[in-house]
């Protein structure tokens, strides 16, 4: 394994690291200087670079966060952990904008800084790994034995262009199966032409799949191709092909059956060259029972199937996913790419995602925005995710006693953290709800100070919840509450909360 690089001027600091990542077997290479390191850089090899960098704020000759912006440039998958006095905890916490893994706070428990260093030289290693595998990645992912099928089929229909079915849930990733058929096959030179029929209203969607004719209907300034024509050579897929209107299954059922087509107000038969690969999240056997799909079309559009499985059906697939469009989202961003923390994927990784694969890149996509580190860690999932049911803040069976009682203010660090989801926009908003009982509970008794009673109860709470996700640390609860350490310092004082 790589060294990992300590930089710091106090000897006494690079010492004492030196030698408990040597009991631990981590071979370690120290540096005074952020100029030191630079250099260093610059003549070592590939393989002779840091496994992790863990560097001082403030030393003689550079800034640590300097050497921060320096090193992402060149290595910026590299984990660096900024040491830092509390003094220079604002900065510490800024530099997360530019990359760091973490800080570590001085003077600090030499077991939990070890700790720490080696939960970064285990993220660096299970990186590379990841890194390894995403580099050549192909049009579609998968490990899972019913994604292996999927590809054995693609596979075997590479040299055919008969009409394919994909049935799956939405978000599945059917659209990526039938551009890996298109690919994969005779017309892959030809263009690949896509429409999702449920969302074109009824009264354009013919003109859009056969084209018109100039004048075929009010406002048809000029002649117009369809998707048909669009596509000549190539492929035609048509999503959600279940919601087509039925007056339009007959029309497309002609295509298929002789391969021709008439613009919309035109008298001239139009040959289409086309293979047709339709998509459905419905049970197309059903309409037809129900009488809302023709069982002729049905017939003519299931010569092949294939069934895409749902997500939570390729759970092993989840952490490469995951990995994949967190680097997506941070390229498309112009950021560095988070890493996540083994807790947070495996909560990832058991969630049952009703919106499948396009719910999955979506998260990622919002973790990349608003996860405040570069490592992911539980606390940074979003509310959707959490196993924590959406819990008031309030008591909604009324006020008794001393409204800031211990009782009223005790809970598990699990239970604040779901006061707090429950706060979030994107969950329900059962919170508000009980406030509301609550305050007509108080408000019909003889009470005249409402106001300041659940005032002092919703601060106390948050206040809490801040304090518990940051295990205790102040500062750190009010760079997240967005109020001055004196403040925080303050109403803890005021509340009662001290003990």
């Amino acid at each position: 394994m790589k060294p990992i690089w300590i930089v710091d001027d106090d000897q006494s600091i690079r010492f004492v690291l030196e030698k408990a990542l040597l009991r631990e077997g981590l071979p370690t290479r120290s540096f005074t200087t952020p100029r030191e390191v630079l250099k260093a850089l610059s003549e070592a090899a590939e393989h002779e670079g840091p496994q992790i960098l863990v560097s001082d704020i403030r030393m003689p000759g550079g800034s640590g966060l300097d050497l921060l912006g320096e090193i992402k440039k060149r290595l910026p998958g590299l984990p660096v952990i900024i040491m830092t006095a509390f003094s220079d905890l604002d900065s510490a916490v800024s530099a997360f904008q530019g990359g760091a893994f973490e800080y570590l706070p001085k003077p600090f428990d030499l077991p939990k800084a070890i700790e720490l260093i080696r939960r970064a030289v285990d993220e660096s290693l299970r990186e590379e790994v990841a890194e390894e595998k995403l580099d050549d990645t192909p049009e579609m992912l998968g490990q899972a034995p019913a994604m292996q099928d999927v590809f054995r089929a693609i596979g075997r229909l590479s040299q055919s262009q008969v009409t394919v079915l994909i049935t799956g849930e939405s978000g599945a990733g059917k659209e990526l199966v039938a551009r890996a058929l298109h690919k994969h096959s005779p017309r892959a030179h030809g263009p690949f032409v896509a429409i999702n029929t449920a969302a074109i209203p009824k009264d354009l969607l013919e003109s859009e799949l056969f084209g018109h004719e100039r004048g075929a209907f009010t406002g048809a300034q000029a002649s117009r191709r369809g998707r048909f024509e669009q596509a000549e050579g190539g492929t035609l897929f048509l999503d959600e092909i279940g919601d087509m209107p039925f007056d339009l299954q007959t029309r497309l059922l002609r295509v298929l059956s002789d391969g021709h087509f008439y613009r919309v107000g035109g008298h001239s038969a139009v040959k289409a060259n086309v293979r047709v690969i339709a998509a459905t999240h419905q049970n197309l056997e059903q309409r037809v029972r129900e009488g809302g799909f023709r069982e002729d079309l049905f017939h003519r559009l299931n010569v092949i199937r294939l069934r895409l499985p749902a997500l939570r059906e390729r759970r092993e697939d989840i952490p490469m996913l995951t990995r994949y469009f967190l680097q997506r989202s941070a390229a498309q961003l112009g950021v560095e790419p988070k890493r996540i923390a083994d807790a947070a994927m495996q909560l990832l990784s058991q969630f049952q995602y009703p919106g499948n694969v396009r719910q999955l890149e979506n998260i990622c996509h919002w973790l990349t925005v608003m996860a405040p580190a570069q490592v992911i860690d539980l606390k940074d999932l979003p509310p959707e995710v959490l196993p924590l049911q959406a819990t008031s803040v309030f008591n909604e069976e009324g006020v008794s006693g001393d409204p800031l009682s211990s009782s009223s203010l005790a809970g598990s660090s699990a239970g604040l953290t779901a006061a707090v989801v429950a706060s979030s926009p994107m969950v329900s908003a059962d919170w508000e709800v009980g406030l509301e009982k609550e305050a007509l509970a108080l408000l019909g008794t003889d009470r005249q100070d409402v106001w300041d009673v659940l005032n002092k109860r919703f601060e106390a709470r948050l206040i809490l919840a801040a304090l518990s996700s940051t295990r205790g640390r102040r500062i750190e609860a009010a760079l997240k509450l967005g109020i001055g350490r004196n403040t925080i310092t303050r109403k803890i004082q005021e509340l009662g909360l001290e003990d």
